[in-house]
């Protein structure tokens, strides 16, 4: 009879250890199978693939009041600053990591809490050009906002010594801008460049640096300097402004187009870290709101069709539209009351604007809705303005959809799913709407050689500021199905 070996305890523990961990894999294997096949894993997939199928932008980056109801990239690419930002030296290095706290000395000087001022920009080694990017021409991305507000000229310590300072005639008197006569603005405002000062003396037409208009031109009755830089502003969209009468007159732009030269939007987003664009947030935005969509409006016949849309929703989804248009009442001496109900019990805000125009977003978005915990509903500006002016996945556009019916069932699915909903949220927290120091950046332009050796001109500033493809009555997504290979804007400069 053969005798059996004898095992050692060692050796049976390690066996039953062994047997143990293939139990384990096998019940571990089995549980994975069943949740992918379990019919509730299977709805939360099919709705983020519908969320994929209908929802197809991952974006990039005043005075409040009711609107209407009142009746108003990659983040160097194109800096071109003299300091970033921020410290890419840390970033680079690994010590800036996701969720650190940054302090007011990495923030630049015109966030709320920025601390940190710009350096002289400095020049390259062979051309002795200025590496800042500060004009449309130097870049086809970006507004260069920060650009300008981070540009001191090379040779700024020498410029204060000798104590001149550059002139800005406001043409149209002073009372439009709500600015004083001198240095003030420049001083308070505590820009790095601030050797400037503002006229409103007509008969410094000839001598000022910079002769700026808001909104019409007023041919001066003395003769023009051939350095001297003429600049036009104007606030509203192309439908809402005169023609001008003397369209080559002009160097510069001042509106809230990204290819204006001074670009002065509503608002402004602009992230904390560009690398972190999308944070966890603490809350769930959809708690204890029971009613969908609202919407703010007294102007009943703009001419994008907002208010049509509005209503072919409505057959769809509910839609309460508060004012003149609508059922709802909403007067201007309750207007904070009426954004509490909003940010209290609705999902989604209806942020249309009154004309579809390249880049005109106006504080219909920024102020009444991303300021609010409410979802915002866009039409105005393209798709891709949006993309470019908004914090990452904070909005959804109506040319996402065929048709308001398709929005209406996208929305339906947000309403339903938590998850889903807040996640248009996550960019709370990332960032905040700057002041763009409107006059800091004019004066720091004013001091850039470059822009005075050979001032360049709108050949007609009517055909760039209300040409083909600028403006459109319809929906942009008709307007490229009519325009396929038309393109949206008319360089004439």
């Amino acid at each position: 009879m053969m005798r059996l070996s004898k095992v050692s305890p060692k050796k049976c523990f390690f066996l039953v250890l062994c047997f143990a961990v293939l139990i384990l894999l096998v019940f571990n294997l089995r549980d994975k199978d069943w949740s992918t096949k379990s019919p509730h894993v299977l709805y939360a997939r099919d709705e983020y693939q519908l969320e994929e199928a209908n929802v197809r932008h991952e974006p990039s980056v005043t005075t409040v009041e009711l609107a209407e109801v009142a009746d108003q990239h990659g983040p160097g690419r194109d800096r071109g600053n003299n300091d970033d930002p921020l410290d890419y030296g840390r970033a680079r290095s690994g010590e800036l990591t996701k969720g650190e706290a940054l302090t007011a000395s990495d923030l630049p000087w015109y966030f709320s809490q920025g601390m940190r001022y710009p350096k002289p920009a400095r020049r390259n080694r062979k051309t002795n050009k200025r590496l800042a990017r500060l004009l449309p021409s130097e870049t086809a991305r970006g507004d260069r906002i920060s650009n300008q507000l981070m540009f001191v000229p090379p040779n700024y310590e020498t410029i204060k010594r000798k104590g001149k300072l550059k002139t800005i005639l406001l043409y149209n008197g002073l009372s439009p801008w709500n600015v004083k006569a001198g240095r003030d603005v420049f001083l308070s405002s505590k820009c790095p460049v601030s050797t400037c000062s503002i006229t409103a003396q007509r008969e410094k037409a000839s001598t000022a640096d910079l002769v700026l208009y808001k909104d019409h031109y007023i041919p001066p009755s003395v003769p023009r300097s051939p350095y001297q830089i003429y600049m036009m502003y104007f606030l509203e969209c192309p439908y809402h402004t005169q023609h001008v009468k003397y369209p080559d007159v002009f160097n510069w732009t001042a509106t809230y187009r990204k290819d204006s030269d001074i670009v002065a939007p509503y608002e402004k987003w602009e992230y904390f870290d560009p690398r972190i664009r999308q944070v966890e947030q603490d809350r769930n935005y959809a708690l204890n709101k029971t009613r969908k969509v609202a919407w703010f409006v007294s102007n009943c016949g703009a001419r994008n069709g907002r208010l049509q849309y509005a209503h072919e929703l409505q057959k769809y989804i509910q839609v309460d539209i508060y004012g003149a248009c609508g059922t709802f009442k909403c007067s201007r001496s309750t207007a904070e009351r009426c954004f509490e109900i909003l940010d209290r019990d609705y999902k989604f805000y209806l942020a249309f604007e009154n004309s579809n125009c390249k880049d005109y977003i106006t504080e219909k978005f920024f102020v009444n809705a991303l300021t609010r915990n409410v979802l915002p509903i866009v039409m105005g500006a393209r798709p891709e303005d949006y993309e470019a002016s908004s914090p990452q996945k904070s909005y959804i556009h109506v040319d996402e959809f065929g048709s308001p019916k398709e929005l209406a069932e996208y929305l339906h699915l947000l309403d339903r799913n938590d998850e889903l909903y807040n996640s248009y949220f996550k960019w709370k927290g990332t960032g905040e709407f700057i002041n763009t120091y409107y006059w800091c950046r004019v004066c720091a332009m004013l001091h850039d050689e470059a822009s005075f050796r050979r001032p360049k001109s709108y050949d007609d500033i009517n055909e760039w500021w209300r040409g083909p493809g600028v403006c459109t009555n319809g929906s942009w997504r008709n307007f490229r199905a009519r325009n396929p290979e038309k393109p949206l804007v008319a360089d004439s400069r």
